[in-house]
């Protein structure tokens, strides 16, 4: 995927940290925590509770299941008025993202036979990791401060509660050469998403035509939260150029776009004002 996680161990001997991968919505989903209880199975209990949110999103929501709910939906079975709560919540959501995207983001997609079907997995994936993300640190808060990260392929959030731990590194890999990495970001609290074709081809579809983006070879995008920072590297990808001045427009984001010809190019949203003298991790995308 193109965004790698690093984690810096200097500094952090002493602290115990622990990894726990699972195989979910077709990609491997890591959860890395750092703190006192790390070892303990407390915490590993948290993170398969954490995990098994995520297989119930998965079933939920794939496009690939034929008879799970969002295929229903998708094929005209099942109405989306008389879907579950949560499919709903997360089409008023997409459609937010449309409103909030000018239209580059889209649950509603052409199918090959030209009919509109419904696709919210360019949502779902990001914010089913930051809701399993959310109960996780909600969990781990009541065994004592820890940090944790979440990799779902290239969608990454992070949280530091400890004052003793380094930053979080996210390195953001070249489309061109994954091998060699754009930038490193230094994060305690946040989110970074990517999308592009260099792990799985060419899969984005404009909204705006029904056909395949191809303006850009990949778009990453920083912010607060997971789940705005995906849609959001998901319409940047779909505007291509364009995403250079509309990034710059996204309060508390930053943005790294690397065109067909390898510039690359790095955008800082605007800052709310209430923020501007406390400084911000996107800085660290320089």
């Amino acid at each position: 995927m193109p965004t790698q996680v690093t984690v810096v161990t200097d500094r952090q001997q002493d602290v115990p940290r622990r990894a726990f991968v699972a195989q979910i919505m077709g990609l491997p989903m890591s959860i890395h925590v750092r703190g006192p209880q790390a070892l303990r199975p407390d915490v590993a209990a948290a993170v398969e509770a954490a995990f098994s949110q995520l297989h119930a999103d998965e079933a939920m929501f794939s496009t690939w299941l034929p008879d799970s709910p969002v295929s229903r939906i998708s094929d005209g079975r099942d109405r989306l008025v008389d879907a579950h709560p949560r499919i709903r919540r997360v089409a008023a959501l997409c459609e937010l993202a449309g409103h909030r995207t000018g239209g580059s983001f889209a649950a509603w997609l052409p199918g090959p036979d030209g009919r509109q079907r419904f696709d919210p997995t360019g949502l779902v994936k990001g914010w089913a990791v930051e809701q399993a993300f959310t109960a996780l640190l909600a969990d781990l808060r009541k065994l004592g401060p820890h940090d944790a990260l979440v990799c779902a392929g290239g969608d990454i959030a992070v949280a530091c509660h400890r004052t003793d731990t380094p930053s979080w590194v996210v390195a953001v890999e070249d489309p061109r050469d994954r091998s060699h990495t754009l930038r490193s970001l230094e994060l305690r609290t946040g989110a970074v998403a990517t999308s592009g074709t260099a792990a799985r081809g060419t899969h984005i579809v404009d909204p705006a035509t029904g056909t395949a983006a191809d303006g850009l070879l990949s778009a990453t995008v920083i912010g607060p939260k997971l789940t705005w920072a995906d849609v959001y590297a998901t319409a940047a990808f779909v505007k291509g150029v364009a995403a250079l001045p509309w990034i710059a427009t996204l309060p508390d984001h930053a943005g790294i776009l690397v065109g067909t010809d390898g510039t690359v190019s790095t955008i800082s949203g605007i800052k709310p004002a209430a923020q501007a003298t406390r400084g911000s991790s996107l800085a660290s995308t320089r």
